[in-house]
């Protein structure tokens, strides 16, 4: 197993462990700038995000946000499929504004009068989802925008996390299922996919059984913007490699 892979997953299954987002936010880039192909960087993470996605799920199902992640399926998905669909001829760079986004964002838990301005771009929701899988579907960013979406409503840790995972989850399997359609090629082997898998997986129990517990909500909470700003200082530092 190569090192830099199971080092880059490591990392980005520990962050998705704690926020339900993560793995193909930090993990695709990151991979990509290794100098793996952007098909084997989402053949790589997408398994590994429905695994820690789906224990996230399962864990807490009770606090999902059912109206928001019904959107999702309607108004996001359809897109991310058409997007993936035709990356291979359409190239968009959202970095540098994602990441511009996501500082403002991350901001707001520290200035209170940010707060209207945020409302005042996400309620718009099913535009705001539509172009959230627009952006996914041919950067694989999109994750970013959702993390904005659910984190503006305000919800308990709980809820916010396996929210984010359940959406997330469902991204990665319609992402991996339209690669298989295709008949993509990979070059990594299945039997590595599969032992990265299962190190996602040992990752998240453990994070589940040493922290993400003794984290309260106003803690969460903090951590989570903390989490946002360095997101769009990644986005921002990527896009302009």
């Amino acid at each position: 197993m190569p090192i830099d892979i199971l080092l880059t997953i490591l990392v980005t299954a520990t962050i998705q462990s704690i926020f339900g987002v993560g793995m193909l936010l930090f993990g695709t880039p990151a991979l990509l700038l290794l100098g793996y192909s952007f098909v084997d960087a989402l053949g790589i993470v997408l398994p590994i995000s429905i695994a820690i996605s789906l224990l996230q799920v399962v864990k807490h199902v009770d606090y999902v946000d059912r109206d928001f992640f019904k959107n999702v399926m309607r108004y996001c998905v359809p897109f991310i499929v058409l997007c993936l669909a035709l990356i291979a001829s359409v190239k968009i760079n959202v970095g540098f504004v994602m990441g511009l986004f996501l500082l403002l964002v991350a901001i707001k838990s520290f200035l209170p009068k940010m707060e209207s301005a945020l409302q005042s771009i996400v309620k718009f929701e099913r535009l705001y989802l539509v172009v959230t899988g627009l952006i996914h579907g041919v950067s694989n960013l999109g994750g970013s925008l959702l993390t904005v979406m659910i984190y503006s409503k305000n919800h308990p840790k709980d809820t916010t996390r396996v929210t984010a995972a359940a959406c997330y989850a469902v991204f990665a399997v319609f992402q991996l299922l339209t690669l298989l359609v295709m008949q993509t090629e990979f070059t990594i082997a299945y039997s590595t996919k599969a032992a990265l898998v299962q190190v996602g997986m040992l990752t998240f129990l453990f994070i589940e059984e040493t922290l993400y517990g003794n984290i309260d909500n106003e803690k969460y909470s903090r951590i989570f913007a903390i989490f946002l700003f360095l997101a769009g200082l990644a986005l921002i530092a990527k896009s302009m490699l």
